[in-house]
């Protein structure tokens, strides 16, 4: 049985689903190696333009599976490595999704279904846009456990979203944030049903898809990652000068001012 299922959905969009809801989706080492392999694909596939990560069941992703590293099940992350080695190694392995997903030249939407706790929350977080079920829950779980508050890029992420007093009161106390007090404080754009979720993240991913070229979609996220990462005004700014020098040489740019001035949609080709 698979734990990660990666499926078109629509022209130019991907749906990539945990599938383990029994654990919330909870990631073992076979889930982790095979998100990694789903967003190797993803890196590679040009003609998608917009991924939508979500979970099976009624959980989003409960983070580390504890129960099955508890029970054995996990066996060794690199069988022959000494202790300190093999949990490092195992580290770099959880911490590296959330670069993957980074570097993906798609815009990822987290359809946040249910509870986003520990290495959950790290994956929303890292993703470009969040939209939740009225049932989604979030929390920074690795406090509660004895261990930093932060993993998966959080003490990266959750400041820019959130601001630094809410990101540390919630790295520092591990408290369970919901759906409601989500949207307040901008951890996510938008609260729906849970019968509508997946249906209103397919529907931004079509209007991303509709109203933005492919080159421009992709240097829009390449710009925003750069930005995030802690550069200089002028050094954006010159990022943004050639990412617009290039564009507008497109075939597709050029489509879309003839579209504009005769007041039709435009329809771009990758070109």
């Amino acid at each position: 049985m698979s734990f990660v299922s990666l499926d078109d959905v629509g022209p130019h969009i991907a749906l990539l689903r945990l599938n383990r809801p029994d654990r919330l989706n909870a990631l073992s080492f076979t889930a982790v190696r095979e998100l990694h392999a789903s967003l190797d694909l993803l890196a590679d596939r040009i003609d998608t333009r917009v991924v939508v990560l979500t979970g099976a069941g009624r959980g989003f992703c409960a983070g580390y599976d504890l129960k099955a590293h508890a029970q054995g099940e996990n066996g060794a992350w690199e069988p022959g490595l000494g202790a300190v080695q093999g949990q490092y190694r195992m580290q770099q392995g959880y911490g590296g999704l959330v670069l993957k997903l980074r570097r993906l030249p798609q815009p990822v939407i987290a359809a946040v279904n249910g509870p986003a706790t520990g290495g959950g929350f790290g994956l929303a977080l890292a993703c470009d846009l969040r939209i939740a079920a009225a049932e989604a829950r979030f929390n920074c779980a690795f406090v509660k456990l004895g261990l930093g508050g932060a993993e998966l890029g959080t003490a990266f992420f959750l400041p820019k979203l959130v601001g630094s007093a809410m990101a540390a009161e919630l790295m520092y106390t591990g408290r369970m944030v919901d759906a409601e007090e989500a949207l307040r404080i901008g951890l996510v754009s938008r609260v729906v049903a849970a019968d509508a979720l997946l249906d209103c993240a397919l529907d931004l991913a079509r209007e991303i898809v509709a109203g933005s070229s492919p080159f421009g979609l992709r240097v829009t996220k390449e710009a925003l990652e750069l930005a995030q990462s802690g550069l200089s005004l002028e050094a954006v700014v010159q990022i943004e000068n050639r990412n617009q020098v290039l564009a507008s040489q497109t075939a597709d740019s050029r489509a879309a001012a003839l579209a504009w001035m005769s007041g039709k949609p435009a329809s771009f080709r990758d070109e």
